[in-house]
C-alpha cells in the first residue's frame, strides 16, 4: 500500500501531497514497532527508488522513524489510551516527517531556499496523512478489524 501511494499524489498549486503519510499512521498504530518501520521506512526507500530515486534514504530514514515513533505511543507507552497515544504519536510523528523531509531536501538538493518553499507542502501532507490514519483507524472500525483478525 505504501509504495502504491507513493507513487501518484493530488497536485495542488506549487507541488503534490502524497497520501502515503496516511498508509504510514495507519500501519505503525496497528503494528509493532519493527513491523511499522518496514512499513514506513522500507515501504517508502521502495516507492522512491522505483519513482524517484534522489530522496529514497531521506524516505528511509524519516519515514522509519515517523512510524517507530507513531507505533511506540500507540503500543508501549500509552497503551491503556489507544487513541491518546495514537494521537500523540502522529503528531510527533508528523514533526519527525516535517523535519526529516525539510533537512534532507537541503542536503539533497543544496539549498535551503527549495525546502523552505516546500515547508508548507510537508505540513500540509503530514497533517492529511495523520488525519486519514486517525480517521481510518478509528471511525471506520480498520483496529477493530485488526484486532478481531490478528490478536
Amino acid at each position: 500500500m505504501n509504495i502504491a501511494m507513493s507513487s501518484f499524489g493530488i497536485p495542488v498549486p506549487g507541488g503534490h501531497l502524497y497520501l502515503c503519510d496516511a498508509v504510514i499512521c495507519l500501519a505503525a498504530i496497528l503494528l509493532n514497532p519493527l513491523e511499522a518501520f518496514v512499513v514506513g521506512g522500507i515501504g517508502s526507500f521502495l516507492g522512491d527508488m522505483l519513482f524517484y530515486p534522489l530522496p529514497m534514504f531521506v524516505s528511509l530514514v524519516t519515514h522509519g522513524l515517523q512510524a517507530v515513533v507513531i507505533s511506540l505511543f500507540s503500543h508501549k507507552f500509552m497503551p491503556n489510551h489507544r487513541f491518546a497515544g495514537a494521537l500523540t504519536g502522529v503528531i510527533i510523528g508528523g514533526v519527525i516527517m516535517v523535519t526529516g523531509y525539510t533537512l534532507g531536501k537541503i542536503f539533497v538538493y543544496s539549498t535551503f531556499e527549495y525546502a523552505m518553499i516546500k515547508l508548507p507542502y510537508e505540513i500540509a501532507q503530514a497533517a492529511l496523512g495523520g488525519i486519514l490514519g486517525m480517521f481510518l483507524c478509528f471511525r471506520c472500525g480498520i483496529q477493530k478489524l485488526f484486532n478481531e483478525y490478528f490478536s
